[in-house]
């Protein structure tokens, strides 16, 4: 963590602040805005937020005295986060991570999430990306994006006037636009946003054969 960093913003630090410094990752911060800023093999917040947790309990097994073997950490942190994971197999990975003197579940709560990566990126590096407009990813992420507002804002209009005229019955709501995308060959699931950030889904590749 660079000492501009460190004073940056008023009062607390960012979670990314402080998880940067209790879990020693020095320097990481620059690979982060680096990955996210990069005109090639470019990083989403999505995929730098795995990575940092990944990291994280690469740290926190190192702080334990437990060296990590190759692969260990992404697998622990997909056992921990992924949806399709069994109650069972989360449970023996706690329990590996227990045994290695982690605590599991302070390490789950320091887990972050997209959005705070992209406050740290913005607001403490001041970091901005800017995506060729060439690019038909990031040009049709921002189409669905602007369509799930437009969508999200014509629904709760229409249902404003219905309750205005006495002809619904409603409390305050808040609306919300899922579009989700499942591959039928590889059998997985993915918002429709987070698909494109991805640029890919689980099926395998030339590159994976």
């Amino acid at each position: 963590m660079t000492a501009s960093e460190s004073s940056s913003g008023r009062g607390r630090p960012s979670k990314v602040i402080r998880l940067l410094e209790e879990y020693e990752l020095d320097g990481f911060g620059d690979e982060l805005e680096r990955r996210w800023t990069a005109t090639e093999d470019r990083y989403s917040l999505r995929q730098l937020a795995r990575l940092f947790n990944e990291r994280l309990l690469e740290a926190a097994l190192r702080q334990a005295d437990s060296q990590p073997l190759d692969g260990e950490a992404e697998n622990l942190h997909r056992l921990l986060t992924a949806d399709e994971v069994s109650s069972a197999d989360r449970t023996r990975a706690r329990r590996q991570l227990e045994r290695a003197g982690v605590d599991s579940e302070q390490l789950e709560r320091d887990f972050v999430t997209y959005q705070a990566i992209r406050t740290y990126l913005k607001s403490h590096r001041n970091a901005e990306y800017t995506p060729d407009e060439t690019d038909p990813l990031d040009r049709e992420t921002t189409n669905l994006q602007q369509l799930r507002g437009r969508t999200v804002s014509v629904t709760e209009g229409k249902l404003r006037q219905l309750a205005d005229s006495d002809a619904l019955e409603l409390g305050e709501f808040r609306t919300i636009v899922d579009i989700q995308v499942v591959c039928e060959d590889c059998n997985t699931q993915y918002d429709v946003v987070e698909l494109l950030e991805r640029g890919r889904c689980d099926c395998p590749t030339a590159s994976d054969s």
